[in-house]
């Protein structure tokens, strides 16, 4: 007869063992391989082990042999399973993913899961799994533009380095505007937010005027100089200059990085000429994503203008304005970190790709 091997505790198995072979917080299985490798410890056979437990003999001796092999662990969790043969072989698999990237169906530009499922013959749970596993997501679409500014590699240089490696005793000012900010108004009350519903608002609204928002941020400390004007002309770009000016200190360089060009401007040129400190420095056509304000912009419009309802262009200005004195509160600045090099890389690989269709 077959004799089981013996099994030695250590005293913290001993103690470990115990304590989950009584302890309520513990699964019914660990508790109870607990207490089959307790018996086996004191040299019960495992027929005997089985018949105490009410469990087959093959189940003692799986758990005593895990035991030895793995110690603590090996009791703790099943072995994994091999689980169900795949009824889609890789070959099926590898083909829908194929019909997903490079065709389209009939009627649509992109597919669903109901039409792939019909095309492919199998089911929309299928065709679902499939895409989670492989990342797909045909019903979303993202936009994109690459430059074609032939500087375009000589500006973001510039740029890139502006924030990574700032000049000494100057101030960098990513600055830009936000043309046409409408005072939007709903045409009904929406309800507030309450359990179990989202807050409402109407799809439709009305306008109220518009205001042109001239910023300038501060990549050292996150501060924003900012103002609100009626248009977007150089008369205009030519005040926000001047309150940059006098809200700067002036003893330091100021390396100004903006999308667009007002000061080509007689009018701006000249003011430019006679104040030395102010250095231009333009992004890339098309590449405003460089212009670290944008950042601001953004965050902006989500958390104050896009829901909010203005009767009147004097209520957008002012929520405008109190945004930015609580921003300027406790100013965090954005921390820029792709490198020049890395940013013209993945430029490089979009081109190459864009040049394949």
């Amino acid at each position: 007869m077959r004799v089981a091997a013996a099994v030695k505790l250590s005293d913290e198995q001993q103690e470990q063992l115990e304590k989950q072979a009584r302890a309520r917080s513990v699964s019914v299985r660990l508790a109870q391989r607990s207490k089959m490798i307790l018996l086996a410890a004191v040299g019960t056979p495992d027929l005997k082990i089985a018949a105490e437990l009410g469990v087959m003999r093959q189940t003692v001796a799986r758990w005593r042999g895990r035991f030895l092999r793995q110690g603590l662990a090996g009791i703790e969790k099943d072995a994994p399973r091999p689980g169900r043969k795949p009824q889609i072989s890789a070959k099926r698999v590898r083909q829908i993913v194929r019909m997903t990237t490079r065709d389209k169906p009939r009627d649509a530009t992109h597919w669903s899961t109901r039409s792939m499922a019909q095309a492919a013959g199998i089911s929309e749970a299928s065709v679902r799994r499939i895409w989670k596993k492989h990342g797909l997501k045909p019903h979303l679409l993202r936009t994109f533009k690459l430059s074609n500014d032939p500087l375009f590699a000589e500006k973001v240089a510039d740029i890139v380095g502006l924030y990574l490696n700032p000049p000494e005793q100057a101030l960098v000012l990513s600055v830009d505007e936000k043309s046409q900010v409408q005072a939007l108004d709903r045409t009904q009350p929406g309800l507030p937010l309450k359990k179990g519903r989202a807050g409402t608002m109407t799809h439709d609204y009305k306008r109220n005027g518009t205001t042109t928002l001239f910023a300038a941020l501060n990549t050292l400390n996150g501060k924003v100089i900012a103002t609100c004007m009626p248009q977007h002309r150089h008369q205009e770009w030519l005040k926000f200059l001047r309150l940059i000016d006098k809200s700067t200190p002036k003893s330091k360089q100021l390396h100004l990085i903006i999308n667009y060009s007002p000061h080509k401007h007689p009018d701006v040129q000249a003011w430019l000429k006679n104040h030395k400190r102010f250095h231009i420095h333009f992004t890339p056509t098309s590449a405003s994503w460089l212009n670290m304000v944008e950042r601001f912009f953004r965050d902006l419009t989500q958390k104050q203008i896009r829901r909010g309802c203005f009767a009147n262009v004097a209520q957008l200005i002012e929520t405008i304005e109190t945004y930015i004195a609580q921003h300027n509160t406790d100013p965090k600045p954005f921390v820029w970190t792709a490198k020049a090099s890395d940013i013209l890389e993945k430029v490089k690989r979009a081109r190459a790709a864009s040049n394949k269709l």
